[in-house]
């Protein structure tokens, strides 16, 4: 106690215009009122940034509070991070540390570039693909968001600025999408005379219906954030540069669930809205059954009698 009041009042002492000072007063008088030495535990505040195979995808995990929460972060300034074969590598490997950890509970997916999500596929390197070489890389990019999608864990998209192309299949490929007010998204392929092939046409009608799904990719025409919340395309629309904030929000959220209750109830949507309703039952009887004999539900119940926040393990 003794060696901790010292570094309050040595911090108190900095005299640059900085918020020590108000932190040293604040933790002084915590300190002061504090009588359970043997409860406190000094928490770190770093995040974690997972090496990735590529520069330009990033894989964060949060820590302290927010342990259990990872963010995928888009980082391709120069190209507006466009997909090309680097990001795309860097995507899969991603993917492949995230089914590793189980540890994870939410994934938001967002951009460090300003006013950019993504731009789509990277129409440089496209042009100097041969035929089979361009099918083969979208065949790619497919598998990779229908990976993104078959994730157990729920993901966010944050938006900020343009998502057109493979970059709004990407956001498609999320269980959940959140933009800002600035937000552009579209599918423009059409213009390209192609079609978006990495999940578009079978996402986009899916989610706004086949007749709005049909006129956004025959015309290509670019919907800004507020439309796209009314079309249902995204799930929140807030002032620019709220968007990632806002997906933290949510993923908190999430976070503080059964992390098996949340996987099985993912698995239940996705697997029984493909299905017929006597088959969609059977396929929530399955998954709730798994979650019976758990220990979480187990603690879920004692919390709410004890009225107290459920500590949950996944197991």
């Amino acid at each position: 106690m003794v060696v901790f009041l010292g570094i309050a009042k040595t911090l108190s002492q900095y005299k640059s215009q900085s918020r020590f000072p108000s932190f040293a007063s604040q933790l002084i008088l915590n300190l002061k009122n504090f009588n359970a030495p043997q409860q406190f535990q000094l928490q770190t505040t770093r995040n974690v940034t997972i090496q990735s195979s590529s520069q330009s995808v990033k894989l964060t995990k949060l820590s302290n509070l927010d342990s259990g929460i990872c963010e995928v972060s888009l980082d391709r300034p120069e190209a507006r991070n466009a997909i090309g074969k680097d990001m795309l590598c860097g995507l899969q490997h991603t993917l492949e540390a995230l089914n590793k950890d189980s540890s994870v509970n939410a994934l938001m997916v967002s951009s460090s570039v300003p006013k950019v999500f993504c731009a789509g596929a990277d129409l440089k390197e496209k042009r100097r693909m041969s035929p089979s070489e361009m099918q083969e890389f979208i065949t790619a990019l497919r598998s990779t968001f229908f990976d993104f999608e078959r994730l157990q864990i729920p993901t966010i998209a944050a938006i900020e600025g343009i998502a057109l192309g493979g970059g709004l299949e990407m956001a498609l490929s999320c269980d959940i999408r959140i933009c800002g007010e600035d937000a552009v998204l579209g599918l423009p392929e059409t213009g390209l005379a192609i079609l978006p092939g990495a999940g578009g046409t079978q996402r986009l009608p899916r989610l706004v219906g086949i007749s709005i799904a049909k006129e956004i990719i025959f015309t290509g025409r670019k919907i800004k954030g507020i439309d796209a919340n009314s079309l249902g395309l995204v799930n929140f629309c807030v002032p620019s540069g709220q968007a990632r904030a806002k997906a933290l929000e949510i993923a908190r959220s999430i976070n503080e669930k059964g992390p098996l209750a949340i996987r099985m109830a993912k698995q239940a949507i996705d697997r029984g809205i493909e299905v017929n309703m006597e088959e969609a039952l059977a396929v929530e009887e399955e998954c709730f059954e798994k979650l019976v004999h758990t220990k979480d539900r187990l603690e879920g119940l004692a919390a709410f009698a004890e009225k107290r926040k459920p500590r949950y393990t996944g197991e």
